[in-house]
């Protein structure tokens, strides 16, 4: 029950907010807002409140939202007095503006989250040492249980993630380590080693050996705010690299996952508590917002490159140009879908019900 329950509320309310940032913003600039569907068909429940109909479908895999004049050849009757409600007759920038708020919703939405969650108590972690493993470059350097790097190289240092993420990307380079010890300030020098062990996109990192002491900074609520816009920019840069990797061909295809890890991360994340419910949540509608702005037709960022090259020659792109683009759009989300499921299914089939990688 807690991957169905999980998987359920996750996508309903990460499909709600891109949805309502499109709904929102076309009643903010005057559009007629026809339909909005949280779901697909077969249709659940239906309501109609004003000019909108509201409808809650089965297949909670996405939903819509329906404008009045949404298709520039569409044979829509659009009467003079409704002529200005068009989402067609608006000019362009706002077009932009009613597509591109979904995703951009959507990451609002992830950035207040994790600052939220920050505020709430989301641990970090101190730049303390709590053990330097045996035969490591941190032993052989002389590190000690209990000290506090402040620096690298001179760069002051706070929390445990900066130590982390400068030892990676240092593999081979020496770095030059202050660090608080009894009330003394002392400079060890170590090299990282190559690790053994790949990270997610399958690189081997820097590595000197040495695990964190478990010690938690306490931030104030300006300091917690900040440090969820920080990790929401991590988080974002995190998956630009991975459609960048998956794009020159250094991620394989069989790294994609689909809505079965959702469920089974959705449903792993709740026992594990609500904080990692919330870090998931924040994570995938990161993954949503920027999915959807991909130059694709059928996502919206595909109706975005349409408005853009409508803008440099003039009139809108129709007929056969845009259908042929379309159904082009339509194929890649196909094969991606039918893709991530085969994942899926293969990596439960070949590992059983884990996410380890």
């Amino acid at each position: 029950m807690e991957y169905i329950f999980g998987f359920i509320v996750l996508l309903g309310v990460l499909i709600f907010v891109h949805e309502f940032g499109h709904f929102i913003i076309a009643k903010l600039l005057g559009v007629k807002v026809l339909k909005f569907s949280l779901g697909f068909s077969p249709v659940m429940i239906k309501r109609k409140w004003g000019e909108t109909e509201y409808m809650l479908s089965w297949i909670p895999l996405g939903g819509y939202v329906k404008l009045f004049g949404e298709e520039p050849d569409s044979e829509e009757e659009i009467t003079p007095e409704e002529k200005d409600r068009a989402f067609t007759n608006k000019p362009i920038w706002a077009r932009i503006a009613i597509v591109a708020a979904g995703p951009i919703f959507n990451f609002i939405f992830a950035v207040i989250l994790l600052c939220s969650g920050f505020v709430a108590g989301f641990p970090v972690l101190a730049s303390e040492v709590g053990k330097a493993l045996p035969d490591s470059p941190a032993l052989q350097a002389g590190f000690e249980p209990g000290d506090m790097v402040t620096a690298i190289d001179g760069k002051p240092v706070w929390r445990w993630d900066d130590v982390r993420n400068i030892i990676e990307d240092s593999a081979g380079r020496r770095l030059n380590f202050t660090v608080e010890r009894k009330g003394q300030t002392l400079d060890i020098p170590v090299t990282p080693a190559l690790s053994d062990q790949k990270d997610v996109f399958g690189e081997l990192k820097g590595r000197i050996g040495i695990a964190p002491s478990g010690k938690k900074i306490e931030l104030s609520f300006v300091a917690a705010i900040g440090e969820g816009v920080r990790f929401s920019g991590y988080l974002t840069r995190l998956v630009v690299m991975t459609l960048v990797k998956l794009a020159r061909g250094e991620i394989g295809m069989k790294a994609l996952s689909g809505p079965i890890t959702i469920a089974q991360a959705s449903g792993e994340s709740l026992k594990a508590g609500l904080f990692s419910f919330i870090f998931l949540m924040s994570y995938i509608s990161i993954n949503l917002a920027i999915i959807n702005l991909l130059p694709i037709p059928v996502l919206d960022g595909g109706h975005i490159l349409f408005f853009l090259i409508e803008a440099i020659i003039r009139k809108p792109v129709t007929g056969k140009i845009r259908d042929v683009a379309v159904q082009l759009g339509l194929l890649i989300i196909v094969f991606l879908i039918g893709l991530v499921f085969f994942n899926d299914i293969y990596r439960i089939v070949t590992k059983g019900w884990t996410l380890s990688p």
